[in-house]
């Protein structure tokens, strides 16, 4: 199984690598067609031979690394149309930085035309390579049979996620702990390729863990809150005993600052890029109802502060008339035609920048909660003020990997994840990954018909969960 898993990732790695080689082999052509010639104008002489070779190897890189940060290398793991659309992302930015580079070197704003047509190859050769990576893997690596062990509670959910990516998965079995750890252990062994170790008793899922890493069998394990947190901890020993130390603060004081120097470099640098689209955005939502053009509401960030985050506004001004307060949902009435657009392209968020200037927000961070909000998912869940132990942010974890109408408790977990990773180059990765989201319209979707802001059975989970 080790050698059959070392093939695949060696067999999807070089896939990948020969697709980026021929987008790298059409802007070398374009530019011995193009802007070669251009060069004369400027301080450096036209490229030959060696200087080609430079060339091809510096845009190499750049493509090879959107593409690994945007996932457009995940052949196989990703679903064909999220490839494609990350290699897009990824030649789009390394074509920008590529047309200033030749601006650069030629002392002139170069047409961007050739590069524009040149694109539009580059997508052709994308959208085949990716056709035809995909057809290869799911020939060479069929779907992996997995045995999927849970408890008593509902897996209807997470079973049709699963059969979203039968290319990948295939769930051959269910069986549930109440018929014993030997039962179990027999199942395992009975031909499976993997195991998924769902929401079940703490104990008996470590047996399990344990058993199967005994067996080589491959484990797909749902994270508990405890586990989450334990991940950020710092490895020590004392003489020949290992510890794990868990800090009470989420960062250093050198992180903090590192952080907040980024947040206001980028602010201010968006503030001017970003403000024709706000004035413009602004007098349309004025133009519109005659209403008010930002919408101010209270917000908790860093140890449950209160603050007042800025958007434009989205929906109409009797939105919450009766005082109480709701989350958006799908096809929601109040809001504009100007609000859904506005929302569809993140527009509505852009005045944040000014609370990231003050200091109230951070670029990347959980996503700031209403108290009273707030105050009904603690009802449920206490762990969820675990959000709050790092400033709020314009965008985070759970924006990027999640949907705006994820549940709350995935939302919990995954904003732990950053907090309990985090570094300063997570930080930048989940900017860069933010780009992509903002063309994706799932991530911007309310929550549904029969999704509350607090769910009695996300709080029995967690309770259930303690009791383990």
């Amino acid at each position: 199984m080790g050698r059959l898993e070392a093939l695949k990732r060696t067999v999807i790695l070089q896939m990948s690598l020969i697709g980026l080689v021929f987008q790298t082999a059409l802007y070398i052509y374009v530019w011995q067609q193009v802007y070669n010639d251009i060069m004369q104008s400027g301080m450096w002489r036209s490229f030959y031979r060696k200087g080609f070779w430079l060339l091809a190897a510096v845009y190499f890189v750049l493509l090879l690394f959107f593409t690994a940060t945007y996932g457009g290398l995940r052949i196989g793991y990703l679903k064909p149309m999220d490839v494609f659309f990350s290699q897009v992302i990824s030649i789009i930015c390394t074509n920008v930085v590529s047309y200033f580079q030749i601006s650069l070197l030629s002392l002139q704003l170069v047409t961007p035309y050739p590069l524009l047509l040149m694109m539009l190859g580059q997508f052709v050769i994308s959208a085949m390579w990716t056709l035809i990576s995909h057809r290869l893997y799911k020939r060479f690596f069929p779907p992996r049979k997995l045995l999927f062990i849970s408890g008593e509670r509902p897996v209807e959910d997470i079973l049709k996620k699963f059969e979203t990516r039968r290319d990948k998965y295939r769930i051959v079995k269910c069986i549930y702990e109440s018929e014993g750890q030997r039962t179990i252990e027999q199942e395992i062994l009975d031909g499976c390729d993997g195991v998924v170790l769902w929401d079940m008793n703490t104990g008996l899922r470590n047996k399990l863990l344990k058993f199967c890493y005994s067996k080589g069998v491959r484990v797909y394990l749902m994270p508990k809150i405890p586990d989450i947190m334990v991940q950020g901890s710092e490895q020590l020993h004392l003489f020949d005993t290992p510890i794990l130390l868990m800090r009470e603060y989420a960062m250093t004081i050198e992180q903090r600052f590192i952080k907040r120097t980024i947040d206001l470099v980028c602010a201010l640098l968006l503030l001017v890029i970003s403000s024709p689209f706000m004035l413009f955005t602004a007098i349309a939502i004025k133009l519109y109802d005659g209403g008010p053009v930002l919408y101010s509401q209270v917000r908790c960030t860093r140890d449950m502060r209160e603050f007042k985050i800025l958007k434009f506004r989205s929906m109409r001004t009797d939105a919450e008339k009766d005082g109480v307060a709701r989350l958006a949902s799908k096809h929601d009435s109040r809001i504009t035609p100007i609000g859904r657009f506005i929302r569809k392209v993140r527009i509505d968020e852009l005045p944040q920048l000014f609370n990231i200037l003050k200091g109230d927000m951070s670029f990347i961070g959980p996503r700031p909660e209403r108290p009273e909000i707030i105050r009904q998912y603690q009802e449920e869940m206490p762990e969820f003020t675990f959000r709050t132990k790092v400033k709020a942010g314009l965008a985070g974890y759970a924006q990027v990997y999640g949907k705006y109408n994820t549940t709350p408790y995935d939302k919990l977990k995954l904003d732990l994840f950053y907090i309990e990773n985090y570094s300063v180059w997570l930080d930048l990765k989940l900017m860069l990954l933010t780009v992509k989201i903002l063309f994706q319209p799932d991530s911007t979707e309310g929550i549904g018909e029969n999704q509350t802001t607090a769910m009695r059975k996300i709080a029995n989970q967690i309770r259930d969960e303690e009791k383990m």
